[in-house]
C-alpha cells in the first residue's frame, strides 16, 4: 500500500451504539493496525432530528471499555479536524454548490405534496419503485426544467430548496470491493439523492464522500447496508474529479439471528436474554434502556475476540487471540460474504475461557467488591480461595462470589429435593460422629485430613461413605452438588464445618 493507511468508524449519535457497529469498529482498527495506519472515529450528526443526548459518549465509553480508542476523534482531535459532521457544516454547501456548476447536480423546488403526488402517479402507472430520477426529474420543479431567471428568483426569494445530484441515465458503474469483488450497477436503478438538505445540512452521501477525501481516508470498511449506496459514491468521487485518491471499499457481511433468519435486532436479544449493545444505555428523556455486555459479566477481551470471528477466520483451528495477536493475523480478505450468526452460547465459551485464564489476585478483587455490597467483609486470603475453588465453574465474573458466598454465609435452607432422597439414619450416624471428631480436632486441617476423618467417622458407625456423602454436602453447604467437597472443608475450618453440621442436624427431618 503506497499511501497511508488511514481508516474511519462513523457512527450516527442516534441512540445506543449496536453490537454491529461495534464489530465493524474492531475491523477498522485492526486493519489501521495491522498496517501501521490511524483509526479515526467520526461522529456523523448531520441529521440533527434524530440526534440523542448521551450518544456520543456511549459511543466513546464503549470504545474505550474494549480498547480500541481512535487516534483521532472529537475528544482527541488530530490535524484533520472537526470530527463531527455538524461542525463541519459551512464546508458542504460549496461543494454541492461545485457539483451544480459542473452540471452534475441541480436545485430541486418541489414541495412535499408534489414529491407525494410524483409517487402516486408513478405507483398507478404500476411502477414498482417510485423514484426521482434521470426520467422522472423532467417533470418536476427544478433547475434543469426552469428556466435560469425563475431559478434565480426562486433562489433570490428564500424559497426552500435542495440540491440533487444529476444520475446519468445510461452509464455502468463498477466497484470492486474488496471482500465482493466487483459489483456493476446501471445508472438507471439509481435515483437523484439529494445532498444538500433544505435546512442547509448535507445528507450522509454528500458529508462522507466529502469528509473522506479531506480527512486523506484510505479504506472505507463498513456494514453491508451501505453496499446498495456504494455506486452513488463512486459516482460522486468522478463527479468530483478524486478518482484518484477515491478509498477502496469493503462492504462487511450482516450480523444475522442465532437462527440465522435475518439481521440481528435490539428485540432478538430482549426476547432470547442476551445483550445487542456493548454496555447499559439509559435515555434519561425517553426512559428507553437496554443491558450492556459489560454489565452483563462480559470481560473485554472476551467479547473482542468473539466479535472478531463473527464473519473474519484466520485460516486456521485457532480460535483464542489476544488483541495483538488479532491485528497480527487479520486480513479482509478472510472476512466472508456470508451474513454470520449471532451465537451466544460462543461468546459465553469465550468469557468463560478469559476468565479462568486470569490471575487469582485479579479475580479475588470481584469477590471482595460482590462481598462488600451485600454488607460482608471478607479477608484477601478467604476471597483468593474462594475464586480458586469456583473460578473453573464460572462464566461470568459476578458468579465467583454468587457460587460462593455460602463459604461465608452458613446455609439456613436446604434442597428439599436432596433432603428427602438422602437425609436418613445413616447419614445422622455418620455426621454425628463426623461433628464430634471435629469438634475436638487439633492438628493441621486441610482436604486430605478431612477427608480422612470423615472416612474414620462412616466406618465408626458401619457405613458406607457413598451413601452419604450427598447428604454430607447438604448439611455444610444447604445443595446437593458443587465444588470438591473437602476443599470446601479445608476453607472452613473444622469447627465452622462442626457448626453447620450441627444445624443441620436439628433442623433437618430424617426420611424412614
Amino acid at each position: 500500500m503506497s499511501r497511508e493507511v488511514r481508516v474511519r468508524f462513523a457512527p450516527s449519535p442516534t441512540g445506543p451504539l449496536h453490537i454491529g457497529g461495534v464489530r465493524t469498529a474492531l475491523y477498522n482498527y485492526l486493519f489501521a493496525k495491522k498496517h501501521q495506519g490511524t483509526f479515526i472515529l467520526r461522529i456523523e450528526d448531520t441529521d440533527q432530528s434524530r440526534y440523542v443526548p448521551g450518544a456520543e459518549e456511549y459511543i466513546k465509553e464503549s470504545l474505550d471499555w474494549l480498547g480500541i480508542t481512535p487516534e483521532e476523534s472529537p475528544w482527541n482531535p488530530g490535524a484533520f479536524g472537526p470530527y463531527r459532521q455538524s461542525e463541519r457544516k459551512p464546508d458542504y454547501m460549496q461543494y454541492a454548490l461545485d457539483l451544480v456548476e459542473k452540471g452534475h447536480a441541480y436545485y430541486a423546488f418541489d414541495t412535499a405534496e408534489e414529491l407525494e403526488a410524483m409517487r402516486e402517479r408513478l405507483t398507478a402507472a404500476r411502477v414498482v419503485q417510485p423514484q426521482y430520477n434521470s426520467i422522472t426529474r423532467t417533470q418536476m420543479n427544478n433547475s434543469l426544467t426552469l428556466s435560469e431567471e425563475e431559478v434565480k428568483a426562486r433562489l433570490d426569494s428564500g424559497e426552500p430548496y435542495v440540491i440533487r445530484v444529476k444520475i446519468p441515465r445510461k452509464e455502468e458503474v463498477r466497484l470492486n470491493d474488496l471482500i465482493r469483488g466487483w459489483v456493476m450497477v446501471h445508472s438507471s436503478t439509481l435515483d437523484d439523492k439529494v445532498l444538500m438538505k433544505s435546512d442547509g445540512m448535507p445528507t450522509y452521501h454528500l458529508a462522507n464522500i466529502v469528509d473522506d477525501h479531506l480527512m486523506k481516508i484510505t479504506h472505507v470498511i463498513r456494514g453491508e447496508e451501505w453496499l446498495p449506496s456504494a455506486p452513488l459514491h463512486v459516482l460522486l468521487y468522478k463527479f468530483f474529479g478524486w478518482e484518484e485518491t477515491m478509498p477502496e471499499f469493503a462492504h462487511l457481511p450482516l450480523l444475522l439471528k442465532p437462527d440465522g433468519n435475518g439481521k440481528l435486532s435490539k428485540r432478538d436479544g430482549d426476547r432470547l436474554g442476551f445483550p445487542v449493545f456493548p454496555i447499559d444505555w439509559n435515555n434519561q428523556g425517553t426512559g428507553e434502556t437496554a443491558i450492556g455486555f459489560r454489565e452483563q459479566g462480559y470481560l473485554p477481551e472476551a467479547l473482542l475476540n468473539f466479535l472478531a470471528f463473527l464473519g473474519w477466520n484466520p485460516g486456521d483451528e485457532r480460535e483464542l487471540f489476544t488483541k495483538e495477536e488479532l491485528v497480527e493475523a487479520f486480513s479482509i480478505d478472510r472476512i466472508g460474504k456470508a451474513g454470520a450468526k449471532f451465537d451466544v452460547a460462543k461468546a459465553k465459551w469465550y468469557n468463560e475461557h478469559y476468565l479462568r485464564s486470569k490471575p487469582v489476585e485479579e479475580l479475588q478483587q470481584f469477590v471482595l467488591e460482590d462481598a462488600q455490597k451485600e454488607g460482608f467483609e471478607v479477608s484477601k486470603e478467604k476471597a483468593a480461595a474462594m475464586v480458586r475453588l469456583t473460578k473453573d465453574r464460572v462464566t461470568f465474573p459476578a458468579e465467583l462470589w454468587q457460587e460462593s458466598k455460602f463459604l461465608i454465609i452458613a446455609p439456613t435452607d436446604f434442597d428439599d429435593q436432596v433432603a428427602s432422597k438422602k437425609w436418613n439414619e445413616e447419614a445422622v450416624k455418620v455426621l454425628t460422629h463426623y461433628a464430634e471428631t471435629l469438634a475436638s480436632f487439633l492438628g493441621d486441617f486441610d482436604a486430605e485430613s478431612a477427608k480422612t476423618l470423615l472416612g474414620e467417622s462412616a466406618e465408626a458407625v458401619e457405613v458406607k461413605l457413598g451413601k452419604v456423602m450427598q447428604a454430607v454436602r447438604l448439611a455444610v453447604t444447604g445443595a446437593g452438588a458443587g465444588p470438591d467437597l473437602m476443599e470446601i472443608f479445608a476453607i472452613l475450618g473444622p469447627k465452622e464445618v462442626a457448626n453447620r453440621i450441627r444445624y443441620a442436624l436439628n433442623t433437618l427431618q430424617v426420611n424412614s
